[in-house]
């Protein structure tokens, strides 16, 4: 099959609210006419320029001209009983994953923010697929918007976005702030700074830069507390050994005031002992911080298991009685290879197989 060639041009959720009125203004339109695409986009969540019926037919056609509307094609979805539906969807230069989560009184987003990822976390399926590409902000808000269609069908909106799906996001630092920044901003999506959370593993640097470029709430996933044990299941504490990472906490913290979460996951006979909780204690002194504890998602070629209920209850409890908020929290989607650790870029047919680069790389193998 022959390989598509590449839509060149911008696409229109490249473009801020400020810089479709730029665009306009360029080519001579007044400036309502921009103030009504940003209606459709961002308030009435509509994003196909033909839809746009209060633009006349010749600057709709300009528009499908110039700029590129089109949204990844949904390869497919796999629902789960829990509520939880799993995205595959086919970009110009790979697959990307996203996840629906429906609770009730609201209805969560897991967006992607790599094809892959570079930090090769021993416990995430996608950490063994590698890096193959960051995302534009464009994609990841057309995550969001295709998300938005689904679950407007159902009665629904889309009212938290999590960046915890494929890849590092801060790894892919402009484009993430930028798509943050736009699920945010007054005059874009407008979702709540406390309703749209970016989650790392830990780059210092970058959680310092946080600080002042984006408001939004800030995940860390920390998974040991130790420097030794931290190494050994996320090799980028190598680069940032948990002293820096605390330090950069402190800074976040000093300019936002916000409390920070901290993401968890237990892992049997490795990290969630008494002594990993008492580690975990010493590292939050002087911090606001609730954390997450998420037991283990078993996913093919991990070496790692699910603790035992008793496990968890006596980690969680040594933390509740030192007043550090540790609820468990339980993944959805675990069925359809859908929860924490386990986006692959998976089909129904290959949940069960061990993930593979070459399964992200190539959308004509998908779409042929």
């Amino acid at each position: 099959m022959q390989t598509p060639a590449t839509d060149t041009r911008t696409h229109a959720l490249s473009l801020t609210p400020s810089g479709l009125l730029t665009l306009l203004n360029d080519w001579g339109e007044p400036g309502f006419r921009a103030r009504q695409m940003v209606e459709w986009i961002y308030s009435k969540r509509v994003f196909s320029v033909d839809a746009m019926s209060n633009l006349p037919a010749a600057l709709r056609l300009r528009l499908s001209r110039e700029l590129s509307w089109d949204l990844p094609q949904i390869i497919s979805r796999l629902d789960s009983a829990d509520g939880a539906s799993k995205l595959l969807l086919s970009s110009e230069r790979g697959l990307i994953e996203s996840v629906i989560l429906r609770y009730e009184g609201r209805t969560s987003l897991c967006v992607s923010s790599q094809v892959g990822c570079r930090l090769a976390c021993s416990f995430c399926q996608t950490g063994r697929l590698g890096f193959v590409r960051h995302l534009s902000t464009a994609e990841i808000l057309a995550q969001y918007a295709i998300a938005e269609q689904i679950v407007q069908t159902e009665g629904r909106r889309i009212s938290h976005v999590v960046f915890m799906g494929m890849g590092e996001p801060l790894d892919n630092y402009d484009n993430a702030v930028g798509a943050v920044n736009r699920l945010t901003g007054k005059d874009a999506f407008g979702l709540s700074v406390r309703n749209v959370t970016l989650s790392t593993s830990g780059l210092a640097p970058q959680i310092r830069s946080l600080a002042t470029d984006v408001r939004a709430a800030l995940a860390v996933s920390l998974h040991a507390a130790r420097d030794d044990l931290r190494t050994e299941l996320m090799p980028i504490n190598k680069r940032y050994p948990l002293a820096e990472l605390k330090s950069a906490l402190m800074h976040y913290q000093q300019v936002t005031g916000d409390k920070i979460t901290i993401e968890y996951i237990l892992i049997r006979d490795k990290n969630c002992s008494v002594r990993e909780a008492k580690d975990l204690v010493r590292f939050l002194h002087g911090l606001r911080a609730k954390v997450n504890l998420i037991p283990f998602n078993s996913h093919p070629g991990m070496p790692y298991d699910r603790p035992s209920d008793e496990d968890i209850r006596t980690f969680q409890s040594y933390l509740a009685e030192r007043s550090i908020p540790a609820p468990v929290r339980y993944s959805k989607g675990l069925e359809v290879s859908a929860a924490c650790g386990q986006l692959a870029a998976k089909k129904l047919e290959t949940l069960t197989s061990i993930p593979k680069r070459n399964d992200v790389l190539n959308r004509n193998l998908i779409l042929s």
